[in-house]
C-alpha cells in the first residue's frame, strides 16, 4: 500500500481529444513538452507528455461513442490516494457519481474517475509503488503549477475534496462581483483555487489546469499560430504572475502561467 504522503497530490494529467496527433503538435509548441511512447504488453500504445525529461501525463483519443454522447475534448487530472477503492466508496457516499469504477493499469497502479457532486470530473489514483517524491517549492517550467476548479458551490466543493484528499483552505481573495477566490492546498503548500462559476459561463463545472511557462506571451503567440483560440490574457494576477487561457484546436481548455520574473531568469 502506498504511503499516506501520496494523498492529495496531483500526480498525472491526461488529455482526451478527438485528434491526438494534432494535439501533440499544439502542446509541444505551446508548452514545450516532449513526447514518449509507453508500451505495456496487452495494452494499446500510449503517448506520454514529458517535461524536463520526465513523463507527467498523456494523450488519448476520445472514444467515438463518447463524442456521440456529447463529450468534448478535455483534460483530466489524477489525484493520489493510498486506497482508491476506499476513496471511490467515500466519494459516492458524499454525492459524487462514479464514472469509471476502480480498475488496474498493470505495473502502474489503480484508478477511478469521478464526477464531484457539482459535476466536475477528476480521477483518483493509487500508484503500484511508492511513486515519485514530491518536489519542493514552485514546479519547474513545463510542469503544472496551478489547479483551478470552476464550480456552482465553492464551499461544498472544498468540503468534498477536503474529505477525500485532505486539502485545506489556505487563503481567499475578493474578486468583487465574481465573489471570493478560495485557495486550497495540502501541508501548507498551495495547489490552486476555487471560484463560483459565473451564470453566463457555458458548460458544466470543470477543472482548469495551468502549465508553467517561461514566457506567457510566447506561449500565446504559439497557441495562435497552431490554431488555438485565446480566451483570456495575457493578464496579471495578484502577486505579479501572468496567465492566459485558451481552447486548443480540438476544443480542450488549457491555461499557462508565468511566475513573476521568470522571463528574466530563463536562459
Amino acid at each position: 500500500m502506498p504511503e499516506e504522503s501520496v494523498r492529495g497530490r496531483f500526480v498525472w494529467y491526461d488529455l482526451m481529444t478527438t485528434d491526438p496527433e494534432a494535439a501533440k503538435a499544439f502542446y509541444t509548441a505551446v508548452a514545450g513538452w516532449g513526447i514518449e511512447t509507453w508500451d505495456n504488453p496487452g495494452m494499446p500504445s500510449y503517448s506520454m507528455w514529458t517535461a524536463n525529461g520526465k513523463p507527467m501525463g498523456g494523450v488519448m483519443k476520445l472514444p467515438d461513442e463518447a463524442v456521440a454522447g456529447g463529450a468534448r475534448p478535455h483534460w483530466i487530472a489524477y489525484v493520489g490516494t493510498p486506497d482508491v477503492d476506499a476513496t471511490t466508496a467515500r466519494a459516492r457516499e458524499l454525492g459524487a457519481t462514479v464514472m469509471v469504477e476502480p480498475r488496474d493499469i498493470p505495473t502502474v497502479g489503480r484508478f477511478s474517475i469521478l464526477n464531484d457532486p457539482q459535476g466536475a470530473t477528476i480521477a483518483a489514483f493509487t500508484p503500484a509503488g511508492q511513486g515519485q517524491p514530491e518536489p519542493e517549492g514552485m514546479p519547474p517550467v513545463g510542469e503544472y503549477s496551478w489547479h483551478e476548479l470552476i464550480t456552482t458551490d465553492p464551499d461544498a466543493a472544498l468540503a468534498f475534496y477536503s474529505d477525500l484528499f485532505g486539502w485545506e483552505k489556505i487563503a481567499d481573495h475578493d474578486m468583487g462581483e465574481m465573489g471570493l477566490y478560495q485557495m486550497y492546498g495540502r501541508n501548507g503548500k498551495t495547489l490552486g483555487g476555487i471560484f463560483r462559476k459565473p451564470a453566463e459561463m457555458p458548460g458544466p463545472p470543470a477543472w482548469l489546469y495551468y502549465a508553467r511557462v517561461a514566457d506567457v506571451n510566447a506561449a500565446v503567440e504559439a497557441a495562435r499560430q497552431q490554431g488555438g483560440q485565446v480566451l483570456n490574457g495575457p493578464m496579471e494576477v495578484p502577486g505579479g504572475d501572468l496567465i492566459a487561457t485558451f481552447l486548443d484546436p480540438q476544443g480542450g481548455m488549457f491555461a499557462v502561467h508565468q511566475s513573476k520574473g521568470a522571463t528574466a531568469a530563463a536562459p
